[in-house]
């Protein structure tokens, strides 16, 4: 294993986020800070607790996944993307370096960006409404897991993209939706019958529901399902990235 590529690799991604800080870091913070404001403090005054938590409490979880979703997909896609659109991959792939060590590089500099945002968005959430973190290892273990799983995800992205406006394409048109109907601002049992069975064919319902879990002990699925569907899912992700390597998918002009 080389080290010395995966820590070179490491740190210049890193170092792009001390460049880009007020859009990688101060942004996300900042719109999540609203959401608290208007649906914590403004409609959230007006609901009803859900099983014993205040609604602004409630939300905290979901709002947490959805920066640590959005921003993991975003860091790890641009990331490989950049030097794909600009011709420096071959650079690198035709470097004494392996594909293990690529991915290790790129998609752990993304995941400790999102895991970084996501305990800073958790900290600022104490300022607005109390928080419970009941099972706090159990959190940390989610964070960390749907951080790298998502990493993955858009290092995969990153590759099939031919622009920037593909890179955009899944972010805001499948995975954001999915994000506000996985249960973010609300339990699913709310929902009609029909409606739930439905939402359970939705993969980020587990993601936040095992995160959820973690904070207040409760969930609309089990924590062990939910810890299962994430491993499914970090799973694919390893299966599709080793596939691409091994054809040179996208990489091999």
């Amino acid at each position: 294993m080389n080290f010395h590529a995966i820590r070179a690799i490491y740190v210049f991604e890193m170092a792009r986020t001390g460049r880009t800080i007020l859009q990688s870091i101060v942004t996300p913070v900042i719109s999540t800070s609203l959401y608290f404001v208007v649906f914590g403090a403004a409609i959230g005054s007006r609901i009803t607790g859900i099983d014993g938590v205040s609604y602004g409490a409630f939300i905290v979880p979901g709002l947490i996944m959805l920066s640590l979703l959005t921003q993991s997909v975003s860091n790890a896609s641009f990331g490989i993307f950049f030097p794909k659109f600009t011709g420096t991959i071959y650079e690198l792939l035709s470097a004494p370096v392996s594909y293990i060590e690529i991915v290790i590089s790129y998609v752990g500099a993304a995941a400790t960006k999102s895991v970084i945002l996501g305990l800073l968005i958790l900290a600022t959430s104490g300022l607005f409404v109390p928080i419970e973190v009941a099972h706090p290892l159990w959190m940390l273990l989610f964070l960390v897991l749907t951080a790298f799983t998502f990493s993955l995800f858009g290092f995969i992205l990153g590759i099939w993209a031919k622009g920037f406006e593909k890179l955009q394409l899944v972010p805001f048109l499948i995975m954001t939706p999915l994000i506000f109907l996985g249960g973010s601002f609300y339990s699913i049992e709310m929902l009609p019958p029909f409606w739930q069975t439905v939402t359970l064919f939705n993969p980020i319902v587990y993601l936040i529901s095992g995160f959820r879990w973690s904070f207040y002990g409760i969930a609309d699925v089990s924590v062990g399902v939910s810890l299962s569907m994430t491993i499914l899912f970090l799973t694919l992700c390893l299966a599709a990235v080793w596939w691409i390597f091994k054809t040179g998918y996208r990489l091999k002009a």
